[in-house]
């Protein structure tokens, strides 16, 4: 279907077509501003992560206000964002690949380019990579501090950093930038003070990483990483000098869930999906937005500012039941619009081939633009 059937410029927000992934931009620009006053006010850089919106428009809008560029966890993410203007983009992540290692020299040429590794394997993949193509790349060691997934031990930081060292330019293309650090199952911890002592932990863990790399007479510039979930307490421990965060921008039914600490400010829900009822039944309402429109791997969206819990009625449809204790009378009625915040918002993007604005509100708002994601499908 193309742009101009789903929503058009000035259209009301009824017309909008479904199922359609909106943003609510009034909602978003009041994220995007509280995010970046809140790392100007602790002096640290941010890096949002654009895996989660997958676009250029959005980058460009995070980097307007103060961000210093953007991160993504696939080449081709980066090179589709790359493609569409965005010149500074890090992949937190791993290449291994040959191939791909190729795809990541040849973009270092046009955009500044900033990479992950874990591995001697990796380091000298990439420095082969990049002497073929005489570019120069930021190197960010990564550290498991907690998540158990990518990342050298602690211990094992100074090594490897010392391995990113030797393929400097001059002669090399590798800039040792400083470490990666992401406890990315510390974000959906649903009490403050877990949540708190999960951060604590990664920051003991990246502090025993600085410390192997000191060791070595190395400087460490810089440690990246945080996300919505901890990224206050991560400031507050004064490690991390950068933050990668990124769903806060619209803030997900999952995030929402989480007991907000104190230090932290507070997000809206800003990206919704939007449904129309179009079937009914004695005790239920059917929409047309099934797992096909919206992430269920964090569980089911909620129903924004209506009554009803949503169960999965499949591909193309989802079942909007009473609250306990409620009754029929409390369903929409055939043709209704049904608002639905999603569970997870990155897989959720990743659903759709672009986002309708909305300015004003969902209500009585009207359709500012339509913004393509350029990075969506980009899983490679």
């Amino acid at each position: 279907m193309s742009a101009a059937a789903i929503a058009r410029r000035g259209d009301p927000v009824e017309s909008i077509d479904t199922p359609a992934l909106v943003v609510d931009l009034d909602a978003m620009e009041r994220n995007l501003a509280t995010m970046a006053a809140f790392a100007r006010q602790h002096r640290v850089r941010l890096r949002p992560h654009a895996k989660m919106h997958k676009s250029a428009a959005i980058a460009r809008l995070q980097m307007a206000a103060g961000a210093v560029g953007v991160c993504v966890q696939k080449t081709s993410e980066a090179e589709a964002l790359a493609a569409a203007g965005v010149g500074d983009i890090y992949i937190s992540n791993e290449v291994i690949d040959r191939a791909k290692l190729e795809r990541v020299a040849a973009l270092a040429a046009g955009v500044r380019l900033a990479i992950a590794v874990d591995s001697l394997v990796g380091v000298e993949r990439l420095a082969a990579a990049m002497a073929r193509t005489g570019q120069a790349i930021d190197v960010f060691v990564e550290v498991d501090v907690g998540h158990g997934r990518c990342g050298v031990a602690p211990a094992a930081a100074g090594e490897l950093a010392q391995q990113v060292v030797a393929h400097a330019p001059p002669e090399g293309g590798l800039r040792f930038a400083g470490l990666q650090a992401y406890h990315g199952a510390a974000q959906h911890v649903r009490s403050v003070a877990e949540r708190e002592a999960a951060a604590h932990h990664a920051a003991a863990q990246a502090r025993a990483a600085q410390a192997a790399i000191g060791a070595l007479g190395i400087a460490c510039p810089l440690v990246t990483g945080a996300g919505t979930g901890t990224f206050a307490f991560d400031v507050a421990s004064g490690v991390w000098g950068e933050l990668q965060a990124g769903s806060y921008l619209f803030m997900d039914r999952d995030y929402a869930d989480n007991d907000v600490a104190s230090a932290a400010p507070r997000f809206e829900h800003a990206l919704f999906v939007k449904s129309r009822v179009v079937s009914r039944g004695a005790a239920h309402a059917v929409i047309d937005a099934g797992h096909k429109s919206h992430a269920i791997d964090s569980g089911p969206p909620r129903l924004w500012q209506r009554r009803g819990t949503w169960a999965n009625g499949g591909d193309e449809h989802g079942i909007v039941r009473p609250e306990a204790g409620g009754d029929a009378s409390t369903l929409p009625a055939l043709g209704d619009t049904v608002w639905l915040v999603p569970g997870h918002c990155d897989p959720t993007v990743n659903l759709h081939d672009r986002y309708v604005v909305v300015r004003g509100g969902l209500a009585t708002g009207v359709v500012e633009a339509v913004w393509p994601i350029e990075a969506r499908g980009c899983v490679a």
